[in-house]
């Protein structure tokens, strides 16, 4: 049975390590500075305008979020098999379930706080501009995107168990999500248009794949739309920990098998 104290030592590692490193803080800057431009142009009050301004924001927090989850999450394992340090630390009373899940815990909670830091920032701006804080859609659309980032998280901490080489994975994992993110919800009208058995075929990826677009919220924000109802983020957070489990148990059952040298 997974000690969870053991777990959230060495999720702590993650966390620690993420913020020692500088990727965090270029994204950070870099996306500070995108939104002070466009939160400074003159027109801001142009309703329509804002709402492309504020989407483009949107934008590029998810693409900030999903490169520091992906990176962080794939070069784990790898970079603790090159060190040799993982050898001493399985040496010691730690399981490799636990290692795993401490690894994911770390990388998700490191998220979450990088996401914190890009949405408070973000709402700050805009707040300033329109003069309205809807902080319940900020908190809402930052909780469904956080969710996201599991499944993200999780699937590529599968990925590096798969592919060895760390650049790889990323690759993979980036093209899986875009995939996902931009095309997942088109699949299934993609399907009727195509005949037997190939209709069946994409049909079967439709419900297969994880439907990434069901957590993005960004319209409550660039919109001002009303809350998500309780059911559909319940539904939501159900489908993420099915998703989670079912890559996290492969990446522990591949991991117990993998030998460390």
């Amino acid at each position: 049975m997974p000690q969870p104290r053991i777990i959230q030592a060495i999720a702590s590692l993650v966390i620690k390590e993420l913020y020692r490193r500088k990727d965090f803080y270029v994204l950070y800057i870099l996306m500070a500075v995108i939104c002070l431009v466009f939160g400074s142009i003159s027109f801001f009050n142009e309703d329509r305008i804002v709402r492309y301004l504020k989407e483009i924001c949107l934008g590029l927090i998810w693409l900030a979020s999903l490169i520091i989850a992906i990176t962080t999450a794939a070069r784990q394992i790898p970079a603790e098999c090159e060190s040799r340090t993982i050898s001493p630390l399985l040496a010691k009373p730690v399981s490799r379930t636990e290692f795993l899940l401490g690894k994911f815990l770390g990388c998700w909670l490191a998220c979450g706080v990088a996401l914190l830091a890009f949405y408070l920032f973000f709402s700050l701006v805009a707040a300033s501009r329109e003069h309205v804080w809807p902080i319940l859609n900020y908190a809402q659309a930052m909780g469904m995107h956080w969710l996201m980032l599991a499944i993200v998280i999780a699937m590529t901490l599968l990925g590096s168990l798969v592919t060895a080489a760390v650049s790889s994975n990323v690759t993979i994992s980036f093209l899986t999500a875009g995939s996902i993110l931009f095309l997942g919800r088109h699949l299934n009208k993609i399907a009727l248009q195509q005949p037997e058995p190939l209709h069946t075929l994409v049909y079967g990826v439709y419900y297969a794949i994880p439907h990434l677009e069901f957590y993005d919220l960004r319209n409550l924000i660039i919109h001002n739309w009303d809350l998500v109802g309780w059911k559909a983020c319940l539904f939501a957070t159900s489908y993420a920990l099915v998703y989670c489990s079912f890559f996290l148990s492969a990446a522990c059952w591949l991991f117990r098998r993998k030998p460390l040298n």
